[in-house]
């Protein structure tokens, strides 16, 4: 507790690129961010070319992704510079078993984000002590009382835009002169996997759009929609 006291401490008061340049110098190989390079995912990896274009990024592809989100991804790498991209995939194994059909999503859409990114990216993580990731207090629900930092499953975990809000991110996309996404163009403000991401949502509501007309609202990488990790049903060991 007092070494968590006094690492929260040392970066206190610091978000944005504020925050990621001493995280990024403090635990420079032991760091990762998580991107869906979805709707607002240009300024968090804006700031991280910043500091360190090598920065390892981890995209989970899930197979359900839009077209279009791939065709962003390239984009974004490309404008930017990142080098450290990784491209997560689901385990053959567990698609066989449990999603053979890929209709998963439709019977129990926790299990299908299970092994499509909860699982993959358990693993990768094993090599990294920090995760930074873009979420932020005004998408609501869950993430309103987002902390910068917090320490989840024994690692730091990094929320540099926790305090953006919608206009910042706005603001800071123009400034920057970064490409946006092309479904935001057509009325999506949250952009997932494609069977379970409709076009809708708005400024102080952006991820309605995710899961409508369920109580889901996270995939569970950060955690499931009851804030509890997702008791799998079957054997997921690898």
């Amino acid at each position: 507790m007092i070494l968590e006291r006094a690492l929260f401490e040392s970066y206190a008061g610091l978000e944005g690129e504020q925050l990621l340049v001493p995280i990024l110098q403090d635990f420079a190989d032991k760091s990762v961010v998580v991107s869906s390079f979805g709707a607002e995912s240009a300024v968090l990896l804006h700031m991280v070319s910043q500091v360190n274009r090598a920065t390892p990024v981890i995209f989970l592809d899930t197979g359900k992704h839009f077209w279009e989100t791939l065709s962003y991804r390239a984009k974004l790498i490309d404008r930017l510079g990142l080098t450290g991209v990784q491209s997560l995939t689901p385990y053959a194994a567990d698609l066989a078993a449990q999603d053979s059909d890929g209709t998963l999503h439709t019977r129990d859409p926790d299990a299908c984000c299970h092994i499509r990114k909860t699982i993959p990216l358990a693993r990768a993580l094993e090599c990294f002590e920090v995760t930074i990731s873009g979420r932020k207090r005004y998408h609501g629900a869950a993430r309103a009382t987002l902390d910068f930092l917090s320490i989840t499953d024994g690692r730091l975990k990094v929320e540099p835009l926790a305090g953006f809000s919608a206009l910042d991110i706005a603001a800071y996309l123009k400034i920057h002169d970064l490409p946006p996404h092309p479904l935001t163009e057509i009325g999506y403000f949250s952009i997932g996997c494609e069977p379970c991401t409709q076009a809708g949502g708005t400024a102080a509501d952006p991820r309605a759009g995710r899961w409508a007309g369920s109580a889901k609202t996270e995939c569970g990488i950060h955690w499931s929609h009851n804030r509890k990790p997702y008791a799998a049903p079957f054997g997921t060991a690898h």
